[in-house]
């Protein structure tokens, strides 16, 4: 079959012809895929620098897709953590990492929003509890996953959200999306610090997609900000485009209420995620949490791999095409 290869960390992956898998176990089934989403997680698994990467050569990059069994049923997939990803033309499924979708679905839409909505809609029902009326603080608020974040975070319930990114552009997209404020982080770390102490110092949840300098300077702006010290604050950690790491002082664990937690792949389980997938295709289907989706044929994926894309676009490779 056909597939999307990658034999170098170095270069994007090309249209290739491998080995069609095999079901293996009794779970698993084999589907033709018709949509896989291009996200960042997928890139950053084929270039090796993901943090479940096993550095094995060579693999089919994607984390997940639209497929359809030989019984024409139409399903969403997460893949297993194995070299054979689902940018292929048939991918082997675990039905229990899968759930049915509605007839008449349209599967690039899904595939397009599913993956960057999962990481905000599985963070904020699952790793804590977001009440009526909460303020929530997204850092990295002008990438799509931050922009869905931002939609997300309101349809959920928050009264005021505050969008925080270095992309001028997507920034001023925000208030028609939902975020009440946005705090532009294009500026002297210490400016933009306070900014955001100013905009989300009573903030009860952060979604912080970018770490690094960004994060380690806020958090102690935002703590020296609050009303009350001892009212929780989780910040969910869930990306790292500005850094892998931070130093941590001692005392803000001890001066706030400071809760730092994951949302990601093993600290929240499978059955976990999947069991919040349902309630999101439907926000997806209805158009409520859409993303404008670019199908492209699987044939192209090396050209397209490294494309630049609109704001609030997403490249969705389609190997029936």
């Amino acid at each position: 079959m056909h597939a999307a290869v990658v034999r170098s960390f170095d270069t994007p992956p090309r249209f290739d012809i491998i080995d069609t898998p095999r079901p293996a176990g009794e779970h698993e089934i084999l589907v033709d895929v018709l949509a896989a989403g291009l996200h960042p997680r997928v890139r950053s698994d084929a270039d090796g620098t993901h943090y479940t990467s096993g550095g094995v050569l060579p693999l089919v990059p994607g984390v997940d897709a639209v497929g359809r069994t030989a019984q024409g049923e139409l399903l969403y997939f997460v893949g297993d953590d194995t070299g054979l990803g689902t940018m292929a033309e048939q991918a082997v499924v675990d039905r229990r990492r899968a759930i049915t979708l509605p007839a008449g679905t349209d599967p690039v839409a899904v595939a397009a929003a599913m993956n960057p909505a999962m990481s905000s809609w599985v963070a904020l029902r699952s790793r804590v509890t977001l009440k009526p009326g909460a303020r929530v603080l997204v850092l990295g608020a002008t990438g799509n996953a931050g922009q869905l974040a931002v939609r997300i975070a309101k349809h959920l319930g928050a009264a005021h959200v505050v969008g925080a990114g270095r992309d001028a552009e997507r920034l001023d997209l925000l208030p028609g999306l939902g975020a009440d404020e946005t705090v532009s982080l294009l500026d002297d770390p210490e400016k933009v610090a306070d900014r955001l102490g100013r905009s989300a110092g009573d903030a009860d949840v952060v979604i912080d997609y970018l770490w690094g300098p960004t994060a380690e300077h806020a958090m102690p702006a935002l703590l020296a900000a609050r009303s009350d010290r001892a009212k929780p604050l989780a910040w969910i950690q869930i990306g790292s485009m500005a850094g892998a790491d931070i130093t941590l002082p001692s005392s803000l664990l001890r001066a706030a209420n400071l809760q730092i937690m994951g949302s990601g792949q093993g600290s929240v389980s499978t059955a976990g995620i999947l069991a919040e997938l349902p309630a999101l295709v439907a926000e997806i289907a209805s158009g409520t949490l859409a993303v404008d989706p670019l199908a492209v044929p699987l044939s192209e994926v090396e050209q397209v791999w490294n494309t630049p894309t609109a704001p609030g676009r997403r490249i969705v490779l389609t190997p029936g095409d």
